[in-house]
């Protein structure tokens, strides 16, 4: 008996620290899949405002998080940095606004395509902003990354509009908070951090919801679809702190850029999105120069 449970431990349980870290992260970019074919049924589909889908989908994210929230207590929540805080999280949910708007109009291939150019805009604050030394193999694997961008966005086909814009924009305020929380984290516990987050971002959303959309949510199967994604943003977040949490970030990291064909795949079967041609040759630059530049990180931190 013993034996066999042994046995069975050994071949469903991962007992390499790294097997079970890229384990995390690609069942992470699975639940984001699902995550991102849920709200774009809802706002494409269902007609939902974005800012709408946007408010209840982090709402019940925050529902789920509340138990960690009690367990850990509001005492973490004291900080000598209260604006920073603020101006983190508000940057982000700028960042989720304009993706959820993104995902209403723009092909799931092609808006999780465009959304993995932001560690390129992270470069670019850290050497601009930040005053880090960026290398120029650095720099020229940045410039590599925009170009992938502008192949699959192709601003100059007639199909092009400004509505496809709205990722690239998520993306630049995602890198944003990005910079914060970095600055954060060397003043900050990783618990004060997530916990603002979770805390201020739902009111804030509701802030945007009430100036924009309102709260609706039009019919039972949209309820359905934006309690799913709720449900599973929080469990993605999880997913992707183990994933952190199990190996070094160096090698978790590039597991995540699976995300794309698994996101491409989930719009083809649910929408019948089929990507065009632009899209593997712009996300091998973006793929190739983003796992540059995280490579170089982990080895030297330039």
């Amino acid at each position: 008996m013993n034996q066999s449970n042994s046995m069975s431990k050994s071949i469903f349980i991962p007992q390499n620290p790294a097997l079970e870290a890229a384990l995390y992260m690609v069942a992470a970019g699975t639940v984001f899949a699902l995550i991102n074919v849920s709200v774009q049924a809802v706002t494409m589909q269902y007609g939902m405002a974005s800012s709408s889908a946007a408010f209840w989908q982090y709402f019940i994210a925050m529902l789920c998080g509340l138990p960690w929230i009690l367990r850990i207590g509001l005492g973490v929540l004291k900080t000598t940095n209260p604006g920073f805080h603020v101006l983190r999280v508000v940057m982000a949910a700028i960042g989720v606004q304009f993706w959820v708007a993104g995902l209403s109009v723009v092909p799931i291939w092609q808006a999780i395509a465009l959304i993995m150019t932001s560690p390129f805009f992270v470069t670019l604050g850290a050497g601009l902003l930040l005053g880090e030394r960026v290398g120029p193999a650095r720099w020229l694997a940045t410039l590599i990354g925009f170009a992938g961008g502008m192949i699959i966005l192709a601003p100059w086909s007639d199909s092009f509009t400004l509505a496809t814009l709205m990722p690239v924009v998520a993306a630049l305020f995602w890198a944003a908070t990005s910079l914060m929380t970095k600055r954060l984290t060397g003043e900050e516990s990783s618990e004060t951090i997530t916990l603002y987050m979770l805390l201020l971002l739902t009111p804030i959303n509701a802030a945007l919801a009430m100036t924009s959309g309102g709260f609706a949510i039009p019919g039972n199967m949209a309820i359905g679809l934006i309690v799913l994604a709720g449900i599973l943003t929080m469990l993605a977040q999880f997913l992707i702190v183990r994933a952190y949490a199990t190996a070094d970030a160096a090698y978790a990291q590039p597991f995540d850029h699976l995300k794309l064909p698994l996101n491409v795949l989930a719009g083809w079967i649910v929408f019948g999105f089929v990507p065009g041609g632009n899209l593997w040759l712009g996300s091998l630059l973006i793929v190739s120069a983003s796992l540059y530049i995280a490579h170089r990180e982990s080895r030297s931190g330039a």
